[in-house]
């Protein structure tokens, strides 16, 4: 298929239109590629590595330096797609000029074609500083992983009025702003509905129901790669974890039995040579 980058006045123009884009991350070259080949519009190299990747028990210890060298690993591998880079936890809550440092390094180290970062009302001055030195942010808002300590874990987010409409209030904060989009997390679907229906930038749904303007998953969980645990709003289309080890045990045996490798893996010498041998 022939897979042109989009843009970020793409993205918005496909706001309340019947087209619907997607989201799904990559840490590495080779992942990106695949994606790369697929009509997947954006790609997140999020701080959902730090669990993925990395083995950590939350997204908190992630460091810039390794979101910038995973971010040109994806961008390297998926020339033709959008590409996010995600904002580690104390990379830009220090202060506004860390803030514009650090994102100035994803997008001029890194290559990514815009920067997210975690945050509502409370970092819209943030959103502000970055998109005026002329970063693109996409926002993110609802369960915030970075934060998920001070919302009591991981729970779904805005599940009574009052925390409803501190969401729209959020929301509304970080597109006067000035960010493109806001990623909404594990926000109960009437809610996403409102945000989306009352912003003039897209929503970009992850467990927030059908009427996000876009839908976001992290490509392990959709794949049945990373099995310690499935959150409710991922569906599986695939289970490559068993699958990946079912052809380790594979090899394994063929080895004991002594089937693998055979000839056609193997490589053969000139009878003249062989006899030099001996």
């Amino acid at each position: 298929m022939t897979k042109t980058k989009v843009t970020v006045p793409q993205l918005k123009g496909w706001k309340g239109q019947t087209k619907k884009f997607t989201m799904i991350t990559a840490y590495d070259a080779l992942l990106a590629s695949v994606i790369d080949k697929t009509p997947i519009e954006t790609i997140l190299v999020g701080d959902s590595m730090g669990m993925v990747v990395y083995g950590y028990d939350s997204t908190v210890p992630v460091t810039m330096e390794q979101i910038v060298q995973h971010t040109k690993a994806v961008v390297k591998g998926a020339p033709n797609t959008f590409i996010v880079g995600d904002m580690p936890f104390g990379s830009y809550n220090v202060s506004v000029e860390d803030a514009v440092r650090n994102a100035n390094r994803i997008i001029k180290e890194g290559g990514a074609d815009c920067v997210k970062l975690e945050g509502g009302k409370n970092m819209a001055h943030v959103v502000a500083a970055l998109v005026n030195g002329g970063i693109p942010v996409m926002g993110h808002i609802g369960l915030t992983p970075q934060t998920a300590g001070q919302l009591g874990g991981f729970k779904v987010q805005g599940k009574d009025a009052e925390a409803a409409k501190q969401l729209l209030e959020d929301a509304r904060a970080l597109e006067k702003a000035g960010a493109f989009s806001v990623v909404v997390e594990c926000v109960p679907a009437p809610v996403a509905k409102m945000m989306t229906e009352e912003l003039a930038i897209p929503t970009m749904g992850i467990g927030a129901g059908p009427n996000c303007d876009a839908q976001v998953l992290v490509t392990q969980d959709m794949l049945g790669m990373f099995d310690r645990f499935v959150p409710k709003f991922v569906k599986q289309y695939a289970q490559m974890n068993q699958q990946m080890i079912d052809a380790i045990n594979s090899f394994y045996q063929e080895v004991q039995d002594t089937t693998f490798p055979g000839l056609e893996h193997s490589f053969g010498m000139k009878e003249e040579e062989l006899k030099r041998l001996y």
